[in-house]
C-alpha cells in the first residue's frame, strides 16, 4: 500500500529557509511521477512541482529560483528545499504520487512564515 509521510514544518521567519521531506513507502521513488503542493489559509491548493519518474524536476514558476526539488533514492524520500521564504508561504504542503487513475497523498505538513 502506498503511504506518504511529510515532515520538516514549522515555524521560520520571513527569508529564512527550510527542507521539507515526503517519505514514501509501499513504492519506490523515481517509479511514478510525484508532486508538492501548498494550501495557504483559506485557499485552494495550488501546485508548486513534480519530480518525474526519470529524475526530472518541474517547478511552477511562482517559487521558480526559490524553492527546488530533489530525491534520496536510497531514503526513499522526496523533498522540497524552500528558501527566501515570504509570509505568503504560509500554509500546509503536501506531496502526491500518481500512479494511473490513484493519486495518494500524505497528510500534509505546516509551515508558518513570520514577517
Amino acid at each position: 500500500q502506498v503511504q506518504l509521510a511529510e515532515s520538516g514544518g514549522g515555524l521560520v521567519q520571513a527569508g529564512g529557509s527550510l527542507r521539507l521531506s515526503c517519505l514514501l513507502s509501499g513504492s519506490v521513488i523515481g517509479g511514478d511521477p510525484m508532486g508538492w503542493y501548498h494550501q495557504a489559509p483559506g485557499k485552494q491548493r495550488e501546485y508548486l512541482g513534480v519530480l518525474t519518474t526519470s529524475g526530472r524536476t518541474n517547478l511552477f514558476d511562482s517559487v521558480k529560483g526559490r524553492f527546488s526539488i530533489y530525491s534520496d533514492n536510497a531514503k526513499n524520500t522526496m523533498y522540497l528545499q524552500m528558501n527566501d521564504l515570504k509570509p505568503e508561504d504560509t500554509g500546509i504542503y503536501s506531496c502526491n504520487l500518481i500512479r494511473g487513475g490513484d493519486v495518494y497523498w500524505g497528510q500534509g505538513t505546516q509551515v508558518t512564515v513570520s514577517s
